[in-house]
């Protein structure tokens, strides 16, 4: 899987942005501690999920899967979070910034045809 380093690069930076959307959005949406509350756990939940769940011997991570799961299992994971960051900007009312991540997004899967592929087959 020959993703190109600016592409994994783009990755890693959409999981970041990710959780970030997650917990802007976990503050915007609520009030008083609550606000706190949901602006740490819901990007602290995401991480666990994406690092938790795997797709054994995935090269485009360490290879290891704390908890092996199908590749489709995977892919809607990952979508979901992505997806759901870009979001949580955009109900923040950081409209063109959700945008942008989730133009961002489509681009990165689009040049990852190839690892899309392999996370099907699994």
């Amino acid at each position: 899987m020959g993703n190109a380093w600016w592409n994994m690069t783009l990755r890693f930076l959409l999981e970041l942005a990710a959780l970030l959307g997650l917990g802007i959005a976990g503050w915007s949406l609520s009030d008083g501690w609550w606000r706190w509350v949901l602006a740490l756990a819901l990007p602290l939940i995401a991480a666990v999920l994406w690092g938790t769940f795997a797709v054994l011997n995935d090269p485009s991570r360490s290879g290891r899967a704390p908890v092996p799961v199908p590749g489709a299992v995977r892919l809607v994971l990952e979508l979901v979070i992505l997806f759901g960051g870009a979001a949580g900007f955009y109900v923040a009312g950081y409209t063109i910034t959700g945008i942008i991540v989730a133009l961002l997004i489509v681009i990165s899967y689009a040049f990852s045809l190839d690892r899309l592929g392999w996370l099907l087959r699994q």
